[in-house]
């Protein structure tokens, strides 16, 4: 289930709570009742690239055995 931040709107501070994606936001805090609101942040993962494939990602640095071989002869 996922966490949200909330923020007390009279003290500052700030409460996680999990909620279904379904629940509709807190604007009272559950318990004391105190005026709340959601904060938003970026996420905390970054996706770089173009796509989920391994040919993707990063080249390896060994040389294949292609190369090897006719570096060899």
């Amino acid at each position: 289930m996922p966490r949200y931040v909330y923020q007390n709107l009279e003290t500052g501070e700030q409460y996680e709570f999990e909620q279904s994606f379904h629940e509709p936001a807190y604007t009272h805090h559950p318990e004391t009742g105190a005026p709340i609101k959601r904060l938003i942040f970026a996420p905390a993962v970054v996706f770089k690239g173009s796509g989920w494939y391994i040919k993707d990602s990063k080249q390896s640095s060994k040389p294949s055995k292609e190369s090897s071989s006719e570096a060899a002869d």
